[in-house]
């Protein structure tokens, strides 16, 4: 049987490279691809997605996630193989720096207006250092506190603890009522510099101690730190038992299973509590202060950023869904969906808890070595996540902590050269 002369002339087209992409089989003209490590937020991104392409006709995009542990390797990959997705999630600060090349990534200021009413303390986390160009629009912000279980502190008589020492009673009551105060671990190296990204600018000083360590004028020796470090290890008889084996997912599975207090960690987490646990009562605290007249200071940070491929065939569309990660809808329903602070101004944020976080984040601090250490390597994370396991081990002391991430870190930060 012949074929009808249109078939025999797409089947001509279609070996030639002449015919528009997907233009036989009535699939949509651009087709993107968008790269995540959030697979718990899928259907968040799903339903902005469907979003989009109802508003424009003849784009798709499909969302695809990869392990976060895996995630900067297989982009890394990707990118300097010249592929990789149409539209990207990156992390910020230091993280961001070997994406942020213009043959990888889209210099956005002049792409996005919308970036011009953004806060320049999250632009920074999208930001070059090679170039000083933004090359993402920032999606959260991120604060970290305490949750904590309102029934198990009502059931051992403990009011939410404001000072250290208040903090400190509070664990005894509950260890001594027979109930797991803390879920923390410290088999992940990170988990634990996220508990001293809450507890120990208290201590430290926050912005005062960061702003003198980044400019050189004094180290991680500082007694300032070490102290605040030495404070740190006082929570350690009320961490779960076996404690150095417990690792994240235990942690949160001991907080959201009403098996302990309290949960140091970030408001980030408070949309996963809620949907594992919707009867559970949270309740947060920022770190306890020394005095009662103190006001806590609470670590920050941009939490990451969405990027277009240099790369990508379909530049308009990209161009044109990244301006939408901009806009306020997008970053209302980021906060309405996932229970996060959305870095879009002018977000409204209904929920009471996030509003009591954002109301503290007046005075906030940044997370220290994400935003001033991670940029080379050895990145003060990686330093400070392996001794505060020493510390916590009792293998390292807390000077000796101080010593080591600020040796390490003199190898490629020049103001500690030679202390």
């Amino acid at each position: 049987m012949r074929k009808p002369m249109w078939a025999v002339l797409i089947a001509v087209f279609l070996l030639a490279g002449l015919w528009p992409a997907g233009a036989a089989t009535g699939q949509a003209k651009a087709a993107l691809t968008f790269w995540s490590w959030r697979a718990e937020d899928r259907a968040f991104y799903e339903s902005m997605i469907r979003k989009f392409e109802s508003q424009n006709p003849g784009v798709s995009i499909d969302f695809q996630t990869y392990k976060p542990t895996d995630y900067a390797t297989v982009l890394s990959a990707a990118m300097q193989a010249g592929k990789g997705p149409d539209i990207l999630q990156v992390r910020a600060y230091g993280a961001l720096q070997p994406f942020a090349r213009p043959e990888f990534l889209v210099p956005l200021e002049d792409k996005v207006p919308e970036l011009k009413t953004f806060s320049p303390q999250w632009l920074d986390g999208a930001r070059s250092q090679a170039d000083g160009k933004v090359y993402g629009v920032p999606f959260a912000f991120q604060a970290l506190v305490i949750f904590y279980n309102k029934q198990l502190l009502s059931k051992a008589g403990v009011k939410p603890p404001h000072t250290w020492d208040e903090f400190l009673a509070a664990l005894k009551t509950l260890k001594d009522h027979g109930i797991t105060p803390l879920a923390n671990g410290a088999k992940e190296g990170w988990t634990l510099e996220v508990a001293m990204g809450v507890l120990a600018p208290n201590f430290y000083g926050g912005s005062n101690f960061y702003d003198a360590v980044i400019r050189g004028q004094t180290t991680f020796r500082d007694p300032r730190f070490t102290g605040a470090l030495a404070k740190m290890t006082e929570i350690r008889p009320y961490m779960p038992q076996g404690y150095e084996g417990v690792s994240y997912t235990d942690m949160q599975q001991l907080f959201a299973n009403e098996q302990a207090a309290m949960y140091i960690g970030g408001i980030f987490e408070l949309g996963y509590f809620q949907s594992q646990n919707p009867s559970l009562q949270i309740g947060v605290l920022p770190g306890p202060v020394q005095r009662a007249s103190d006001t806590p200071w609470i670590s920050s940070y941009d939490d990451g950023n969405y990027g277009v491929n240099a790369k990508t065939r379909y530049m308009d569309e990209a161009i044109k869904f990244i301006r939408f990660t901009a806009t306020r809808e997008w970053g209302q329903e980021f906060t309405n969906q996932l229970k996060q602070l959305s870095a879009v101004p002018g977000v409204k944020v209904q929920d009471p808890t996030l509003q009591q976080v954002l109301g503290w984040m007046r005075h906030s601090t940044p997370y220290v070595m994400l935003v001033g250490f991670r940029w080379q390597n050895p990145t003060g994370s990686e330093l400070i996540q392996n001794d505060l396991q020493g510390l916590f081990a009792g293998k390292l002391t807390p000077q000796q902590v101080g010593d080591d991430v600020t040796r390490g870190l003199s190898t490629w930060f020049a103001p500690f050269k030679n202390r």
